[in-house]
């Protein structure tokens, strides 16, 4: 397959450089790391070492006029709409988004005449320095059409992640899923940025009410926009993620330790948006959203 991956930092460079073992993939990066790829190739480091460690994916700046069968989007998620726009200027014939937060997929979809398939991935990766990205953790990378089913396009792009080495499920619950990660999300990552802890904080007193309250409310909207999750899945999915990755810094935590914008307004600020809509309080997920914007605007990254 041709494929882009389009926001190569930590993950998208992670799975491009996995997927370049076996496609032919560009990059679409930040200029240090495309110039760096470009030289010499990009190095893959962690517990991926049954394969090269160097792979030498084609890498640029520019994400317009290209072509290709598959395009992965792992850029953050106020940044969809732009990378939305310039695939549309090349030909791609179908989108995968592996993005934090809700509404991407629908983003993509409004701008881009390719079918889009939602999914998630839950490896760790650091980029080390520009040409170098290392796997810190084994995960999951899970797929499927962004409303739910089948289809053969989602089982042709999870036999492609299978066969580089990635852990893959095919899902035709993809609403359902991508809601329980909404949830985790919710209750963990805001929580550690206001505090600067990291993820295990949330199973602790006094943030673990915090936390569990921020993801009850989610699940409750969910079910509200038609997806059952309830109450205890969502729970246990999020004490489950913060028991697992106890010692991690949650990617809002390292945006606002680094002094970048965050993906509140995908995360709890998109709960609170549903919430009105269906006319549900949200008291938590409110106050969340609120502290993490008024950092936000403090530091002009609104």
């Amino acid at each position: 397959m041709e494929i882009v991956v389009f926001g190569a930092g930590s993950l998208g460079s992670l799975v491009g450089g996995l997927l370049a073992r076996d496609h032919e993939v560009t990059l679409v990066a930040r200029e240090a790391h495309a110039r760096a790829v470009h030289e010499s190739g990009l190095r893959l480091e962690g517990v991926f070492d049954d394969g090269p460690s160097r792979v030498f994916p084609v890498a640029t700046t520019d994400g317009t006029g290209l072509e290709a069968d598959l395009a992965v989007v792992t850029v953050k998620a106020f940044d969809t709409a732009t990378a939305a726009d310039a695939l549309g200027t090349g030909s791609i014939e179908a989108v995968l988004s592996l993005q934090n937060g809700m509404g991407n997929e629908s983003t993509l979809a409004a701008r881009l005449g390719a079918p889009v398939l939602a999914g998630t991935a839950t490896y760790g990766a650091i980029l080390q320095e520009p040409g170098h990205v290392e796997c810190t953790g084994s995960g999951e990378i899970v797929l499927g059409p962004r409303d739910g089913g089948s289809s053969a396009l989602t089982d042709r792009v999870g036999a492609a992640f299978t066969a580089v080495g990635f852990e893959t499920t095919v899902a035709d619950d993809m609403p359902r899923r991508l809601w329980e990660k909404l949830a985790v999300n919710a209750g963990i990552n805001p929580i550690t940025a206001l505090t600067a802890t990291e993820n295990g904080a949330t199973l602790e007193a006094p943030a673990t009410d915090l936390a569990r309250d921020a993801t009850r409310e989610t699940a409750r909207v969910a079910r509200a926009c038609g997806v059952s999750l309830s109450n205890r899945e969502a729970l246990a999915a999020m004490e489950a993620v913060a028991s697992a990755t106890t010692a991690n810094t949650s990617s809002m935590a390292q945006d606002v330790l680094g002094e970048r914008r965050t993906e509140i307004d995908a995360i709890n600020g998109y709960v609170v948006d549903r919430a009105v809509e269906n006319g549900l309080e949200v008291p938590t997920n409110r106050t969340l959203t609120a502290l993490i914007r008024t950092w936000e605007q403090g530091r002009d990254l609104r």
